[in-house]
């Protein structure tokens, strides 16, 4: 009885040592921080220029492949 106590402490303190790290590692913060911590204000400019940088990306593909498609067209 006392084994399965032991195993099952040890399966619950992994999943939530787990989860902590996992969470961290998912916002690119160091593994050790506290994952409840707000964003600072250099991370939310650092993610929204990613975001910026993914759309731009998205509308230049798209106005690329319009562009390609209207030359089709006129040949």
């Amino acid at each position: 009885m006392r084994q399965i106590k032991t195993l099952l402490g040890g399966i619950v303190l992994g999943l939530l040592l787990g989860l902590w790290f996992g969470v961290n590692l998912g916002r690119d913060r160091p593994v050790f921080s506290n994952p409840f911590t707000e964003p600072t204000v250099q991370e939310k400019l650092k993610q929204t220029g990613k975001t910026l940088i993914e759309k731009s990306g998205e509308t230049l593909e798209k106005g690329g492949k319009a562009l390609q498609e209207s030359t089709r067209e006129s040949q």
